[in-house]
């Protein structure tokens, strides 16, 4: 069956904004004046259609980006409302990963916002054209001049307003279409489809003069022959004026900038005709290519291509399942039909074909090149994947997401309930890729991460209302490690006598450090058979078991050499279990002697931030004990890398927003372990030496030994630390 729609008529938008700037009311009131909806829902009353989450109705926040479709005038649109909020900054970047232009949202009172600028840039790295729209000009203080110059300094957009205000705040009575330099008047409070174009008035005039000529020459910038009829002083007709603006739109060159105030239904029929005159089609966009190297392996936007398409979104819905949302690059796909899934290697079947409205379903019998449809029936596909034929395979490029920066630990409210908590959390997982699962074998622990402690508060919200499990969470410890600093030789022997056959083991060993990163090395060193061959090992085995939770806190230990130098056998009671005993009896005696140390992990952390908060950064980072990198410049942004212990990052992300108003982000991995700044000067944090003071974070631990320099406390910076340390009862296994 032929398109209903031919290509060139198909707007894929998106639009992305800082919270609170009014996406979610714009979106609304598009779909009202556009004839999808017949009654408008409101943010502020949870009665958004776009906004259709329990959490997104409580809070008034949007946390998923919803994708619906529209027609307005002749012009097929699928439009996407994404989150805001910087923890929810995935929904954002996967959306603009498929999208062909975006609207720019700004609050005429706040401006460019810090989450404005993260979108910004998302938008960059994908090339997306835009079109800008300064909302709420009926509110207090709003000032579209201000915002425009915000635009340019904050952004370096080429910002080229097409419409400029008629009045501010409560006087905002409506705007002046530069285009075609005419007045635009809506009535006031009227939740209608009518507006009036009519004459400038005169008290608005020589702006609109000096706001065309700006325009005018933006234009010519974009083809050399309206340049040439510039430069002789021609005026342009409407219809170049709108070739020129779409073409420098297109190629990123100029950003077109409208202004309204959606919430009082104005200005936002101006917002679709110039996303219909100026944002790209399917068609006006370079065709996708295959990504790996060297391959000119391509597929234009064409019906009759073979097909492709890219997983953006998947979404677990209680009465369909997985949903997986595609944006379709080429070629037509029909409901049934098997699909091949070339980032997994598999082949799977198209159960239902969809369009979406936010949470409600259309089925679909086929879809076509630029739709955007949701399918049932892809169980193994996951976000990013590229979707195509069998005979015809290609791989897209794929998406990058931020790492998580936020962790806690999680547990379930019972016993019970730990296979449901499991399976709800690998679908979370599998709906978020910035949302992460791991399990800590060594403190035996479920950690779940993510974007903020927003984003996972909705996680926590989400297990107990969709999947019916009330989970525990708490802070993550801190996987520390031991190593040693001296060297020193021990004699284990282990005798037992129980009336039959005895037990007898015994050995000396030499401990001493290793090279830093070399893990454990054991040296047998025994001469004469003293022991003989087939114990040897029985010894190294018992001295990895007791490496395996450290003598000196309980941890693992590192980096150590064990050279097994001499020892005894009995021809009878010898055996496998006797030798693993005095290796483990011997290492753990000579471990306390050697100058034990405790290891703490160190990340290594990058800090993205504008420049003015250069100062405030590199402060948070000492104040945590990191070691600054380096610094470096990248764009309008400075990039400070450093070494921070992990045990110092808990609460970074808030912190860092809190310094630089919500415009700095950072991003962490592993680095190395190196000795920990929280070990006492005794040498030895154990309950034997010091005794547990107080119960919380920062408590003071009173040590029997004097300090060198007199005083009597030691002020710990690790709670976790503090707990296990100094009153944990593992201490001596």
């Amino acid at each position: 069956m032929a398109r209903a729609v031919p290509l060139d008529k198909v707007r894929n938008i998106g639009i992305m904004a800082h919270i609170d700037a009014g996406k979610t009311t714009t979106s609304e009131r598009i779909l009202y004046f556009s004839g999808k909806v017949h009654k408008v829902g409101e943010v502020h009353d949870g009665k958004a259609q776009m906004d259709w989450m329990v959490q997104e109705q409580e809070r008034g926040i949007t946390i998923t980006s919803a994708a619906t479709s529209f027609m307005w005038a002749g012009h097929q649109f699928a439009l996407i409302d994404t989150p805001g909020h910087v923890d929810f900054t995935v929904e954002v970047e996967r959306s603009l990963r498929v999208l062909d232009g975006a609207v720019a949202l700004y609050c005429a009172v706040g401006g460019v916002e810090p989450q404005s600028e993260t979108v910004w840039r998302q938008s960059e790295k994908y090339g997306v054209p835009k079109i800008a729209f300064i909302n709420k000009m009926d509110r207090t203080g709003a000032e579209f001049f201000r915002v425009l110059e915000e635009m340019k300094r904050h952004l370096g957009a080429n910002a080229v307003p097409i419409a400029i205000p008629m009045g501010a705040e409560d006087k905002f009575a409506g705007i002046i279409d530069l285009v075609k330099m005419e007045a635009i008047t809506y009535h006031e409070d009227a939740l209608d489809k009518v507006h009036m174009e009519g004459p400038i008035p005169e008290e608005y005039k020589a702006d609109a003069e000096k706001w065309r000529h700006e325009l005018i020459e933006k234009a010519a910038e974009q083809d050399d022959a309206l340049l040439e009829k510039y430069l002789s002083g021609e005026d342009f007709t409407t219809e170049e004026l709108i070739a020129a603006i779409r073409k420098g739109t297109i190629a990123r060159k100029i950003v077109p900038v409208m202004c309204g105030s959606s919430f009082k239904n104005k200005g936002v029929q101006f917002l679709l005709d110039s996303a219909v005159n100026y944002l790209p089609s399917p068609l006006d966009i370079p065709p996708v290519i295959c990504a790996e190297e060297g391959e000119a392996n391509q597929r234009p936007p064409d019906d009759s291509a073979p097909f492709c398409g890219m997983a953006f979104k998947i979404m677990a819905d209680k009465h369909m399942g997985k949903l997986t949302y595609m944006r379709i690059y080429s070629g037509t796909i029909h409901q049934g039909e098997a699909l091949y899934n070339s980032t997994r290697d598999k082949t799977q079947r198209i159960g239902r074909l969809l369009r979406m409205h936010a949470n409600k379903q259309e089925a679909l019998d086929e879809a076509h090149t630029g739709d955007i449809v949701a399918i049932v029936g892809f169980g193994d596909t996951k976000t990013g994947d590229t979707i195509c034929t069998e005979d015809h395979p290609i791989h897209l490029m794929a998406m990058t997401f931020p790492a998580p920066v936020v962790s806690i630990s999680i547990k379930p409210e019972n016993k019970a309930a730990s296979d449901k908590l499991s399976e709800a959390l690998y679908r979370l997982a599998e709906e978020d890729p910035t949302f992460t699962v791991a399990f800590d074998p060594e403190t035996s622990e479920t950690i779940i991460s993510g974007m903020g402690e927003l984003h996972l508060e909705i996680i926590v919200d989400r297990l107990k209302r969709e999947f019916g499990v009330v989970a525990e969470v708490g802070r993550p410890e801190v996987a520390y490690r031991e190593t040693c600093l001296g060297s020193v030789e021990q004699e284990g022997k282990y005798i037992k006598q129980s009336g039959g056959r005895g037990q007898y083991g015994h050995c000396k060993i030499r401990l001493e450090p290793n090279e830093k990163g070399k893990g454990f090395e054991f040296i047998n060193e025994v001469v004469g058979g003293r022991i003989p061959a087939t114990y040897i090992p029985s010894v190294e085995k018992g001295v990895i078991k007791a490496m395996l939770a450290g003598p000196f806190a309980g941890y693992p230990v590192v980096d150590v050499k064990v050279a097994l130098y001499d020892g005894s056998y009995h021809e009878v009671d010898s055996s496998d279990i006797a030798f693993q005993e005095a290796g483990r009896m011997a290492f753990k005696e000579a471990f306390q002697r050697a100058q034990p140390q405790l290891l703490e992990p160190v990340m290594d952390v990058e800090v993205v931030t504008p420049e003015e908060f250069m100062g405030s950064v590199t402060g948070s980072i000492a104040q945590r004990r990191g070691r600054i990198d380096t610094m470096e410049q990248r764009g309008t942004q400075k990039i400070v890398r450093s070494y921070v212990p992990l045990s110092e990052m808990f609460g970074y992300a808030n912190t860092l927003r809190t310094l630089t108003q919500g415009r700095a982000g950072f991003s962490m991995e592993f680095e190395h372990y190196e000795p920990s700044a929280g070990q006492h000067h005794c040498g030895n944090p154990r309950k034997t030496d010091c005794r547990q003071q107080g119960p919380l974070t920062g408590q003071r631990t009173a040590c029997e030994k004097p300090p060198p320099s007199g005083g009597g406390f030691f002020v710990s910076p690790f709670f976790s630390d503090c707990v296990r340390l100094s009153a944990h009862a593992r201490v001596g296994k």
